[in-house]
């Protein structure tokens, strides 16, 4: 199994970014796939889920309204579209896989079996 995470970058506060997971090696329609993300001496933070069949939803507060995550099943890929991006959304973006997620255990990383190597992001004010 593996998941590769992109589209990181760099951009200037207010911009926005589209980060892409893409998976293999695993039947892509039958996992809940998340973001994550970790700032340097940060603990890993939880961002956003998208369940299996992609009508279920869940953010941090954060980053309601201003983020999006989608998936497309067809191509084993998830998205995660950023908007008004702010300073404190620099961090390293990581997506991870699990077959056995519950809202309730979607915010923990021990939760997800499989992990992408992540991307980077940084904002500037």
């Amino acid at each position: 199994v593996q998941l590769q995470a992109s589209g990181g970058g760099s951009v200037q506060a207010g911009g926005s970014l589209r980060l892409s997971c893409a998976a293999s090696g695993l039947t892509f329609s039958s996992y809940s796939v998340a973001w994550f993300r970790q700032a340097p001496g940060m603990e890993r933070d939880f961002v956003a889920v998208i369940m299996r069949a992609g009508r279920i939803t869940y953010y941090r507060d954060s980053v309601k309204g201003r983020f999006t995550i989608s998936r497309d099943n067809a191509k084993n890929t998830v998205y995660l579209q950023m908007d008004t991006l702010k300073p404190e959304d620099a961090a390293v973006y990581y997506c991870a896989a699990s077959t056995s997620i519950i809202l309730t255990s979607a915010r923990s990383p021990p939760s997800y079996a499989y992990w992408g190597q992540g991307t980077l992001v940084t904002v500037s004010s």
